[in-house]
């Protein structure tokens, strides 16, 4: 009995939790589905169901354009971090130049509120004509990215990666061969996993898009603040953006899911 319920109650809290996080997503897809009138109905109505919200907000709305702005911008920035966020991560975890203190600074960037960087950025995006660019949004998701990644791949470059890359060393290994064909390969899942953790924050990003960006740049959070009028809130066209804006992680995920489960375990192993 007693293996019963050890095997039992741990399923039937997570099936518990895993519900409660499903709903709000079960009754956006349910409000996108809907029409205007049946959508602010409470107790909540199944009523008619359709399209018509998705239809709207690519007729009404420049949502292409949100989409691929947010898409553009994400990439660039995850593609342009990651290597050096590994090369910091690494150099992090082998070498004691700049100790504790260097990383506690790299940490305590992140504890600073985007806000604070939202006006030095502009200054000087103003002084080099990048204002409403996706060029500047790149730059600027690069300061929230960048330490983010630094600091969570350090894990990834300690333990049983540290003592392979040892091995090599001995074996004749340069410290880039180590790092080129022990470090990083070994690593991979980890890196993946970051890249990935990486791509939805910039994905997310809504302070910097609101101030940086012009009617050419505007993301997709931007794009949805947008659907908010002194009219009231466009509740179904909203609904139908977010889930649409909801399709790349997810259609992410089942490729990556290996990875990102190995390399987060990865990063506790020591």
């Amino acid at each position: 009995m007693k293996n019963f319920a050890k095997l039992v109650i741990p399923h039937i809290i997570l099936a518990i939790f895993s519900l409660i996080i499903l709903l709000p997503l079960v009754w956006i897809v349910r409000v996108s589905l809907t029409d205007r009138l049946t959508a602010y109905k409470i107790p909540p109505e199944i009523g008619t169901l359709g399209f018509m919200n998705y239809v709207e907000i690519f007729q009404r709305y420049p949502f292409v354009t949100w989409f691929a702005n947010s898409l553009i911008i994400a990439l660039a920035a995850t593609i342009i971090a990651l290597p050096f966020a590994t090369a910091m991560a690494y150099a992090f975890a082998r070498f004691s130049t700049g100790g504790a203190l260097l990383r506690l600074g790299v940490l305590a960037s992140q504890m600073l509120p985007p806000i604070i960087l939202v006006l030095p950025l502009f200054v000087v995006f103003l002084a080099a004509h990048l204002t409403q660019s996706r060029t500047a949004l790149v730059i600027a998701h690069l300061t929230i990215s960048l330490p983010f990644l630094s600091w969570m791949l350090v894990s990834f470059f300690e333990g049983d990666v540290a003592r392979l890359e040892e091995a090599a060393r001995v074996d004749g290994a340069t410290r880039w061969q180590a790092f080129r064909y022990i470090a990083v390969p070994v690593a991979a899942p980890g890196i993946l996993a970051a890249g990935l953790l990486g791509f939805i924050l910039s994905w997310n990003e809504f302070l910097f898009a609101l101030v940086l960006s012009g009617p050419k740049s505007q993301t997709l959070p931007v794009g949805l603040a947008s659907l908010e009028t002194h009219a009231g809130v466009e509740i179904a066209p909203l609904a139908a953006a977010t889930v649409v804006s909801l399709l790349p992680v997810f259609a992410l995920l089942p490729f990556l899911r290996k990875h990102l489960i190995k390399g987060l375990s990865l990063g506790a192993l020591k």
